[in-house]
């Protein structure tokens, strides 16, 4: 626990010689070699990428839709799977980007955190948050650290629940139940989705280095 709290001390040191705290990223892509080319067909060329374009920020491919595009259909149904855990559920917003940003530090996925830090920013999380997200150790509980006073008791069950849903696959029963409190049955299939989908896109983004970002460390927030 010691360790834990040394780590965010210097981080936090580091705020006061960084850049602001509630500074949002802009460029998400570096446009890095990925393990397949990238495929980007030109707006109105093909449907399936012009549909990924609408749900981008300013209709702009990302590193990431430009690997899924060597399978059309694959590509597709990711847009059509995630158009719907990403953009259209229910949980609170700050739950959700725990969700994800959490599982990019659990599976190393440099690329999902640098997509999602600043979306995790513009839902409400802090750079305090952002920082026990990144620096907790796995099942961070059971090692004696009590985020609750940083996190409040709603994110520390969820992220509880990612650390297991994420490292171990099954969720004991009174981790589970430690999230009913917060969230309804259909958020609880949400969250559960939410955790479940995007283990998936980190594993996909680690394992084709995309934006060569596999060998990358996740960032510290600053």
């Amino acid at each position: 626990m010691l360790r834990f709290w040394r780590f965010l001390l210097i981080a936090f040191c580091c705020l006061s010689f960084g850049s602001s705290t509630g500074r949002i990223l802009e460029k998400r892509d570096d446009n890095l070699p990925a393990r397949v080319p990238y495929v980007f067909p030109p707006p109105g060329t093909d449907p399936i990428a012009d549909a990924i374009r609408a749900r981008r920020t300013n209709g702009t491919l990302l590193d990431l839709d430009g690997v899924l595009l060597n399978a059309p259909l694959i590509a597709q149904g990711e847009d059509i799977l995630f158009g719907v855990i990403r953009d259209n559920n229910t949980l609170p917003p700050a739950m959700r980007e725990l969700f994800i940003l959490r599982i990019a530090v659990l599976n190393n996925a440099a690329y999902e955190w640098l997509q999602h830090e600043s979306v995790g920013r513009m839902a409400g999380l802090t750079t305090e948050q952002l920082l026990a997200i990144r620096l907790a150790p796995p099942f961070f509980a059971s090692q004696g650290v009590n985020l609750t006073s940083i996190l409040g008791p709603d994110l520390v069950a969820a992220m509880t629940f990612t650390d297991w849903i994420t490292k171990n696959v099954h969720v004991p029963d009174d981790v589970f139940n430690a999230l009913r409190p917060f969230l309804n049955d259909s958020q609880l299939v949400e969250a559960t989705a939410t955790a479940a989908g995007y283990s998936f896109i980190s594993r996909f983004v680690v394992a084709l280095n995309v934006d060569a970002k596999m060998d990358v460390p996740v960032p510290i927030p600053s």
